[in-house]
């Protein structure tokens, strides 16, 4: 009996001292430097404003001038935005230049990666590589390439870099460029974390489940692959049944209202924790849906997982026919 008393104390014990570590903050980050990609919208566009407000000098990098405009009509007067594609290198280089005159010597506190973009979703026999291609570009090489650059400004700060992977970077449950994109990101997130360690600096991955943002819009989504299914050859559309757009577009929405999340502000919090904590995270996994459901299947044999998600399947006409 003693034994079990002692060893529920010990994990109780455990359990505090892990709670208590994770509360322990970094002192003096007000005025400190970070930089966001993907601010337009969504996460980025959250995170430029709540960092504004914590003290953070932000570089918010947007896609078009009129998300710039509009972030910064609402934030202070340090924060700065600047126009950033990231897939064309020159404009990397720029940005990144730009940032080490304006920090100088105290070098970049954060860096977080947040653009990104869906790209179409489709089965895989539906889509040519130019369907792929915009994905990894903006997913992977662009985030890769943003860090590349901004790694010397990183390492002099003895700074953060927080990549916004997803849940499709542990489990791929549609075809498309954006899993594959997201599986590379965290494959480059563990590297970069190990090579950074004897830098001081540290490397954090947020793992999000579904979230209600411009990323996901369902009209959206649909609308893409709506074009898809209207260029396919006939023998395809034979295949798959002149009903299948119609039956996968309900099963999909049915499984959009039972996993989106529609606050969107966890995932700012582990980018708060991620910069701010003097212990940060590995990993953060975010969302309901992620933490009890998508990180857990992910963990299982394929066997189950390709039970689970073959359930939400469309049967094809081509099955019917045998």
């Amino acid at each position: 009996m003693l034994f079990y008393i002692l060893l529920f104390l010990g994990i109780v014990s455990l359990w505090w001292h892990w709670r208590a570590r994770d509360r322990m903050k970094v002192t003096n980050l007000t005025g400190k430097y970070i930089f966001i990609t993907g601010c337009d919208t969504g996460f980025g566009n959250m995170a430029a404003k709540i960092f504004d407000k914590k003290g953070f000098r932000v570089f918010a990098s947007c896609l078009t001038e009129t998300g710039a405009k509009e972030l910064k009509a609402v934030t202070s007067k340090q924060l700065q935005t600047v126009l950033l594609d990231v897939r064309d290198s020159d404009s990397v280089k720029k940005v990144a230049a730009w940032v080490k005159s304006e920090v100088q010597s105290e070098g970049l506190w954060g860096l977080v990666n947040n653009a990104g973009i869906l790209g179409p979703t489709a089965p895989t026999d539906w889509l040519d590589i130019e369907h792929f291609r915009e994905p990894i570009e903006v997913n992977l090489i662009g985030l890769i390439n943003v860090t590349i650059n901004m790694l010397p400004l990183i390492k002099k700060a003895k700074g953060r870099i927080v990549n916004v992977s997803s849940v499709g970077g542990r489990l791929a449950f549609s075809g498309g460029g954006y899993f594959p994109s997201k599986f590379g990101v965290e494959g480059f997130n563990d590297s970069l974390r190990r090579d950074m360690k004897a830098f001081g600096v540290k490397v954090c991955c947020i793992q999000p489940g579904l979230f209600k943002t411009a990323l996901t819009d369902p009209a959206q989504v649909l609308k893409e692959k709506e074009v898809i299914w209207n260029k396919l050859p006939p023998d395809i559309k034979k295949q798959y049944g002149e009903e299948y757009f119609q039956k996968d577009a309900a099963k999909k929405e049915k499984l959009s209202k039972i996993c989106l999340n529609k606050d969107v502000s966890p995932v700012i919090q582990c980018m708060e924790h991620a910069l701010t904590s003097l212990h940060p995270h590995a990993h953060y996994v975010v969302g309901q849906d992620a933490k009890l459901f998508w990180n857990p299947l992910s963990r299982m044999p394929a066997v189950i997982q390709d039970f689970l998600l073959l359930r939400n399947r469309v049967e094809l006409a081509a099955s019917n026919a045998k």
